[in-house]
């Protein structure tokens, strides 16, 4: 989240700096600060959490378990970085923990729907392959599992060892399964660009 003043917030605040003020609030158990820390924070959650996830009710019920988490445990944010941030890695361990179990309900979106609507962001700009090819067909054709290491390792930033607990699966194959994931997107990748050329 850029820096920058939000209305009500003192002349000089940023809005960072109202985020973390908030969630000092809420530790000290102010209801109102939560309430205005989810007002400021949930719209873009949810659109984040909809791009990964293409079921509005478990993404409302991740939404709605965030925000118990940030109440029954503000004291977690060390302060050290942005509480977007910090509110983003507790959202999306929670999606990945819900989706676990779930077998119909994709971690990765479909990027080429027409019911995205607006203008993509960056991530999605790069994993729709604008320059490189088609990355979100070869990313359809991976198997469940390879397409949510690479969802969580490359688009998230995760460390394999983070991956590994969202995913409940081991470090290294984590590693195994990030490794065979880019080299079938390589081919996938190459293949399309031959196609390409000889049409």
């Amino acid at each position: 989240m850029a820096a920058f003043g939000r209305p009500g917030t003192a002349p000089g605040a940023t809005g960072d700096q109202d985020d973390r003020i908030l969630v000092a609030r809420i530790v000290e158990a102010d209801s109102g600060a939560l309430k205005e820390l989810y007002d400021r924070h949930a719209p873009w959650l949810q659109a984040r959490l909809m791009r990964r996830c293409n079921d509005r009710e478990v993404v409302a019920d991740v939404l709605q378990d965030t925000f118990v988490a940030v109440w029954k445990d503000a004291r977690a944010f060390r302060g050290d970085g942005e509480a977007a941030g910090w509110l983003w890695g507790i959202a999306f361990r929670r999606l990945v923990s819900r989706l676990r179990s779930r077998k119909d309900v994709l971690l990765l979106p479909e990027w080429d729907s027409p019911s995205l609507g607006a203008t993509p962001a960056a991530e999605d700009e790069v994993l729709l392959g604008v320059e490189y090819g088609d990355l979100a067909g070869a990313l359809r054709r991976l198997s469940p599992e390879f397409r949510s290491v690479i969802q969580a390792v490359v688009l998230d930033g995760l460390t394999t060892k983070e991956a590994g607990r969202l995913l409940g699966v081991r470090e290294n194959t984590v590693k195994t399964r990030l490794h065979r994931a880019k080299a079938q997107l390589r081919g996938s990748l190459a293949e399309a660009a031959l196609d390409e050329r000889w049409r």
